[in-house]
């Protein structure tokens, strides 16, 4: 017991400098600025969040909507300008608040576009909210705002760590799996499409590179975190980290993720190395006016309980969503029940379609729908696997044509009633393996309800 309490006494109290903080926050900053710069660049603010008619909510988050027309632009030139005050340290506080606010916001409006990437920036952002990251070489000091610090406690530092190495862990974790182990699903299906990589590409035809790489991947995850907290490994995971995210990046269309990883993995290095990072940075602005105070920054009385309790539960919870799927039945790949939110990143290939079927209250002839009415081709792709945004669409063509009246080509008059059945015929393929029927046809899925219970009208896959 003396041990762990020595061992939990240094991960929280000991003392360091601040250096690290201050680098994350300019980094952090940064790359948010950069990659929001991108995404309005890439027409994607219009594509994602103007053009669609209908979005796909969260449960619970239904009442989370985007702002009409172009006042889209106006939430991310927020953004922009926001990670622009993280970065140079000014109102920070308000900042990354804000910061985290409106991140949030944008990607619940469409579960569409989750990505595991927005997902960690997201969580690291709520992370920074409590952490002096504008303590020192920011424009809040330099302004007076907020007195320099030249030291803090090391659990600041180690919470960032712990967050990264969480990502790690867990999706190495995710990989300990049938699919990715035995048969190197889906790389062995993904690489053969690299072979004009540069020097390597005819290996990556060969099913023995696929294995290799699942095997590595998995390791790489595992360890990683664990290599970069040792002083002596540590340079020789970070190449690694570099190595392994830049060939990711090049192969495959996975965004800024890796280039957010490579770059947050480097608050793992010493406080020295951080020092000279600040130090060149300095030579090229202006710099702080004010002597550093030589005191340890930490919380009042009042904040010590409330952050501690804060950041238990926040990890705890964290520790619980990767393993939710257990309280599902079926194959996780194929149901995708818990599968969100757990850092299973690139771990699956599945392609799907779905036809749906409103009928009319007394016949109950179904009318076929046609998707892009509604849909984007991203949205339309990405609901015809994934039951939740299935039921939830079905919801919608319901209210849709709630109490409508159409003719048929013989002029035979056709209503649909106050709450029209709605039923989809879905195929999905899971690995290439072949198409086959991912729900009951049979089901009105107006007559199921949305929430995290089982989903019983999936057709559970048979190997």
């Amino acid at each position: 017991m003396m041990v762990i309490n020595k061992w939990l006494s240094h991960l929280i109290f000991t003392k360091k400098s601040i250096s690290s903080l201050i680098t994350f926050r300019i980094i952090f900053g940064s790359m948010m600025f950069a990659s929001t710069l991108r995404f309005i660049l890439n027409g994607w603010v219009h594509d994602l969040y103007i053009k669609p008619k209908f979005f796909f909510t969260y449960y619970g988050f239904d009442w989370i909507k985007p702002l009409e027309g172009d006042y889209m632009y106006l939430i991310f030139g927020l953004l922009l300008l926001i990670s622009l005050l993280i970065t140079f340290g000014l109102f920070y506080r308000i900042s990354i608040v804000s910061y985290f606010l409106i991140f949030t916001y944008v990607e619940l409006i469409d579960k569409t576009n989750y990505l595991n990437h927005y997902y960690f920036i997201s969580l690291v952002s709520f992370i920074l909210i409590f952490l002096p990251l504008h303590r020192s070489f920011s424009l809040d000091c330099f302004f007076g705002i907020c007195k320099e610090k030249k030291y803090v406690k090391s659990w600041p530092i180690n919470i960032i760590k712990l967050q990264i190495g969480i990502v790690y862990f867990f999706a190495g974790i995710a990989k300990l799996n049938y699919n990715w182990l035995v048969e190197a699903q889906p790389l062995i299906n993904w690489l053969k499409h690299q072979s004009d990589f540069p020097i390597i590409g005819y290996l990556l035809k060969e099913n023995a590179t696929a294995y290799l790489f699942s095997w590595f991947g998995a390791l790489f995850d595992l360890s990683i975190f664990f290599i970069l907290v040792n002083n002596r490994l540590r340079i020789y995971g970070y190449i690694l980290v570099v190595i392994f995210h830049v060939m990711t990046s090049i192969m495959f269309p996975i965004g800024v993720f890796p280039l957010l990883m490579i770059c947050s993995t480097l608050v793992f290095f010493s406080e020295n190395f951080h020092s000279k990072i600040i130090f060149f940075i300095s030579k090229l602005t202006i710099k702080l006016k004010n002597k550093p105070s030589e005191e340890v920054y930490s919380l009042n009385k009042f904040g010590k309980p409330l952050i501690k309790t804060l950041f238990i539960s926040f990890f705890i919870l964290q520790l619980f969503l990767p393993f939710r799927y257990l309280l599902y039945p079926g194959k996780l790949f194929w149901t995708e029940q818990g599968y969100r939110f757990s850092w299973r990143v690139m771990l699956i290939e599945k392609l799907g379609y779905a036809q749906f079927y409103v009928h009319e209250s007394l016949k109950d002839r179904g009318k076929f729908i046609e998707n892009n009415n509604y849909l984007t081709p991203q949205q339309e792709k990405m609901m015809a696997t994934q039951p939740d945004m299935i039921l939830q669409y079905a919801h919608f063509l319901s209210d849709t044509f709630k109490d409508s009246t159409i003719y048929s080509r013989k002029g035979e008059k056709i209503e649909f009633g106050p709450n029209p059945k709605v039923t989809a015929d879905v195929k999905v393929s899971l690995f290439n393996k072949g198409s086959r029927s991912f729900t009951d046809k049979e089901v009105n899925l107006t007559k199921q309800k949305r929430g995290f219970k089982n989903k019983n009208w999936i057709i559970p896959y048979e190997n």
